[in-house]
């Protein structure tokens, strides 16, 4: 299973956020403490999306290779300021490619979107519900995945006018009633709000007076930090934080 976060706050810079923690990102990247459902570590790739300041269009860097390995990402990182981000180390499900492509976040417009499980019986469990979408959106999938599909299923609700915290929970409602068991802890931003589901997989989030960080585990061993319970949606902003229960239609 793959690792993400998402912040909203103050400006921080990247490293702060995914390197100097004891528990950062990059050590959940060889060293996770919460694997449930396969894997031992995070290797087949990472991806970062942040907001320069001004800007509603995130700036994304993905590469298809363990975050440790990556000295250039190491070396830019302490340089980047951003009060909104969203990261994530990845473990590839068997079958699935390994490429930068499969790599969260994904994005659209200033939306990024990350997945954290996996999609059982995958492809066949999920085919009628990819086959409402639009033909165009199934042929530019970035990669041929169950995160790369999770997020078309909730861009295109997104396009339809449907807010965030609507538009994950019904997708996860509806992937958990047709691939019962399904491991779909969704993560979306928009620089504004972070929104979340956990279905069947950890999720913790910690709120201060000024901003929210929320992490697959938490990234340090301070006071703050509460796990989001089993089959619930999180929805949460640098003012407010908010948690309520998923219809998740499983039998």
């Amino acid at each position: 299973m793959c690792r993400h976060l998402a912040y909203l706050g103050p400006p921080v810079d990247l490293a702060s956020l995914l390197f100097t923690p004891p528990h950062s990102l990059l050590r959940q990247s060889y060293a996770p403490v919460d694997m449930r459902g396969g894997g031992t570590i995070n290797v087949d790739g990472f991806g970062v999306g942040w907001y320069n300041p001004g800007s509603e269009v995130p700036v994304r860097y993905r590469r298809a290779l363990p975050i440790w390995t990556d000295t250039s990402f190491a070396a830019l990182a302490p340089t980047v300021c951003s009060g909104a981000v969203l990261a994530a180390v990845r473990s590839a499900s068997p079958g699935m490619p390994v490429v930068e492509t499969a790599c969260a976040p994904f994005t659209s417009g200033r939306w990024l979107f990350s997945h954290n499980g996996r999609i059982f019986g995958w492809p066949g469990s999920v085919t009628a519900l990819a086959a409402r979408l639009p033909v165009a959106d199934l042929l530019t999938l970035d990669a041929p995945t169950d995160a790369a599909l999770l997020w078309a299923l909730v861009r295109h609700r997104l396009r339809g006018a449907e807010p965030p915290d609507v538009a994950l929970a019904e997708v996860a409602a509806q992937v958990s009633a047709a691939a019962p068991g399904s491991r779909l802890n969704l993560l979306f931003t928009d620089g504004t709000v972070i929104v979340a589901t956990t279905v069947h997989h950890a999720l913790s989030v910690r709120h201060t007076g000024d901003g929210v960080l929320v992490a697959s585990e938490p990234t340090d061993p301070g006071p703050g930090w509460e796990s989001v319970p089993q089959g619930h949606l999180l929805t949460a902003s640098t003012s407010r934080c908010a948690v309520a229960p998923i219809r998740t239609e499983e039998p």
